[in-house]
């Protein structure tokens, strides 16, 4: 019987993905972004251990407010696709069921590992870190390669994907990089939508109480005008940004 390992569960999310969402944080990351607001999250150790009947008996108890609300499963993390057996088997349940399913990943997987889930799979929320690659790679541990390859492969597969990027202030809100995502959005058509997502130190204490630097300690939040200049430069390629209410 398959098992897996997660961090924790929200039931009314209303931002990883369309509607009312039931969001599964698995339990274990590749990554080690400086700016994680999950830091707990990476080691794979850790956490409760479901099945996916469990899951799926949980789940089927907000399926009245998916549904109407347009809404579904979202699986994100740590890096949901570590676990990518079991969350095929849960994927595939959910599709039995009539619930949309959600991908939120950074992208870093080889995609022979996951092309069985992207059957399951109604949406992806594709988290770009960086589009230089040394940069990504300084930001969060690793490279882009993977991430942007897997963007090619979801157009490839008609797949609907949401870009994401986090734009934080002297990192990743540079006209080169913004121009460069931009222009990769630009040649992809299978994207739904575009958000910059403001950086936040939300997560600087949970790095504190694990006696952990957080190294971006001192970087501050965008303003509403640091976000309106880069989506005005991301989409001077033709592609449109979405209005996030949340930045400050």
């Amino acid at each position: 019987m398959l098992k897996a390992k997660v961090h924790s569960i929200e039931t009314f999310g209303t931002v990883d993905g369309p509607g009312i969402r039931y969001i599964i944080f698995f339990q274990g990351c590749p990554l080690r972004c400086k700016y994680c607001h999950n830091r707990d999250t990476w080691d794979r150790n850790c956490g409760k251990e479901y099945t996916v009947d469990e899951l799926m008996q949980d789940i089927i108890k907000y399926d009245s407010y998916m549904k109407f609300s347009g809404g579904g499963v979202t699986a994100s993390g740590g890096e949901a696709t570590l676990q990518a057996e079991f969350l095929t088997e849960l994927f595939a349940r959910c599709r039995e069921m009539g619930i949309h399913t959600c991908l939120d990943t950074s992208g870093f997987v080889d995609i022979q590992k996951i092309d069985k889930l992207l059957d399951y799979t109604d949406l992806v929320l594709l988290d770009i870190k960086h589009m230089d690659s040394d940069k990504s790679k300084k930001l969060t541990g690793v490279g882009n390669e993977k991430s942007l390859k897997l963007a090619r492969h979801l157009d490839e597969r008609c797949i609907p994907v949401w870009i994401r990027q986090v734009l934080i202030p002297g990192i990743t809100d540079d006209v080169e990089n913004l121009k460069s995502l931009g222009q990769f959005i630009a040649s992809l058509n299978n994207v739904d939508r575009v958000e910059l997502l403001p950086y936040h130190g939300m997560g600087i204490h949970k790095w504190e109480s694990m006696g952990l630097e957080y190294e971006l300690k001192d970087v501050k939040e965008p303003t509403a005008e640091d976000v309106k200049r880069a989506s005005e430069i991301v989409e001077a390629y033709g592609v449109s940004v979405y209005n996030n209410q949340q930045v400050k």
